[in-house]
């Protein structure tokens, strides 16, 4: 049997609040993945080839978090778990220049 959810189980319409988080946050996002391949993917930063590549590859990980971006319940969960994300991947890659 289906039963209805409430108001607070539902993914709320914070449409302009999630689309502004995920392009501010998500593009930072991409750039600091983008990085850690960039330096530590393989041969390293002076890869002739890594970079066409690199360039290339911000923009799809920038539009898949904008695109799952809508999937969070709010817009301030949005903000929350992106700024979290960003936290996570800039201290590695800022952990890995450290240890390099």
């Amino acid at each position: 049997m289906m039963t209805r959810l409430t108001a607070d189980e539902k993914i709320q319409p914070h449409w302009w609040l999630k689309t502004l988080a995920s392009s501010i946050l998500g593009l930072t996002l991409a750039y600091a993945c983008v990085g850690i391949f960039a330096w530590y993917g393989y041969g390293g930063i002076n890869a002739p080839v890594k970079v066409q590549f690199n360039m290339w590859m911000v923009s799809p990980i920038w539009l898949l978090v904008l695109a799952f971006s809508y999937l969070f319940k709010t817009g301030l969960h949005a903000i929350v778990y992106l700024t979290l994300a960003n936290v996570v991947v800039c201290n590695v890659f800022f952990l890995l220049r450290w240890l390099a």
